[in-house]
């Protein structure tokens, strides 16, 4: 295997690593809610303390945070914005419904990397985004009708999954920036995006929490966001660097699988053979373009 091809497929696996880590995002999310924290306040606090995870390496960093300039800036409100508004769908609207529009992402990545980087839509691709989608009807259940949105929780599930593809596509024509200040301007503008919306009328209550509600949450929240969603992220912001932002999307649905089977744990919904068909087809969405590019490659010639 050569160099190239192993640093592409580390990429792969750490936006699928990514993906799953992000499937227990609706559970700081549920438990801040139940500390009576209400709407946008929920998703300012939980990337609040992201970013605050990551200020002390941030300190030591601040020339090469400086450096990144216009191209850090938007690259880090696009893809915190993506996260923030996903964040607020899962608030507003069912769990389900957010994940379903979100992962409309694997279509619009495709669409803007064939229109911005000149990548071509090939059949294999096609055909990942056809299995990862019946996958995800199939667990969810195509019987309960197409996903349309419904509500504005639904609609922020549909905006953030068109957020997150513009930017994949950003991070896949970034060559400057390093993944720590990527996923620190991430996490700092995921948070002011939430507060933006705390303070929109019909949104959000524009009251701050207590600090003795959020303080209560510490002890849990901190180790959750310091071995789990930190490092996820880190592993988005590198792997979707070097990742055609189409594939990128696709392997993201590894969420989908870590999420069904964390609510059927911890919320009581059914896991059976609808959910492992489901699961089974986005997996193999999820490798197909991996194992043919092995299978195609030829083999070095064996010395004589």
């Amino acid at each position: 295997m050569t160099q190239s091809l192993k640093t592409e497929t580390l990429a792969k696996l750490a936006c699928a690593y990514s993906g799953a880590a992000w499937g227990l995002f609706w559970i700081p999310l549920r438990w801040l809610q139940d500390a009576d924290v209400e709407g946008p306040w929920i998703g300012a606090i939980f990337f609040f303390f992201q970013a605050a995870c990551l200020l002390p390496l941030t300190v030591f960093r601040l020339r090469k945070l400086a450096s990144g300039g216009t191209n850090l800036l938007i690259t880090g409100i696009f893809a915190g914005g993506a996260l923030a508004v996903y964040a607020l769908a899962i608030v507003y609207t069912d769990v389900i419904r957010a994940m379903m529009l979100f992962y409309l992402t694997p279509v619009w990545s495709t669409l803007l990397a064939r229109w911005i980087l000149k990548e071509p839509i090939t059949g294999l691709r096609w055909f990942a985004i056809v299995l990862a989608f019946a996958g995800m009807l199939i667990i969810f259940g195509i019987d309960v009708g197409v996903p349309w949105p419904r509500n504005f929780g639904d609609w922020l599930g549909l905006g953030s999954g068109v957020l997150w593809a513009i930017a994949a596509v950003r991070l896949n024509l970034d060559r400057t920036n390093d993944p720590i200040e990527l996923t620190f301007a991430f996490f700092v503008s995921a948070t002011l995006v939430c507060v933006a919306f705390a303070f929109v009328p019909l949104i959000g209550p524009s009251s701050v929490p207590k600090v003795s509600d959020v303080a209560g949450t510490l002890y849990w929240l901190m180790p959750i966001l310091a071995i789990i969603v930190v490092p996820g992220a880190y592993a988005a912001m590198w792997g979707a660097r070097l990742v055609n932002p189409g594939i990128v999307g696709i392997l993201f649905m590894t969420e989908v699988i870590v999420g069904t089977i964390t609510v059927a744990i911890w919320a009581g919904e059914p896991f059976g053979t609808r959910e492992i068909i489901g699961i089974s087809l986005i997996s193999a969405a999820g490798l197909i373009e991996s194992v043919w590019e092995v299978v195609k490659r030829p083999s070095a010639p064996r010395s004589a």
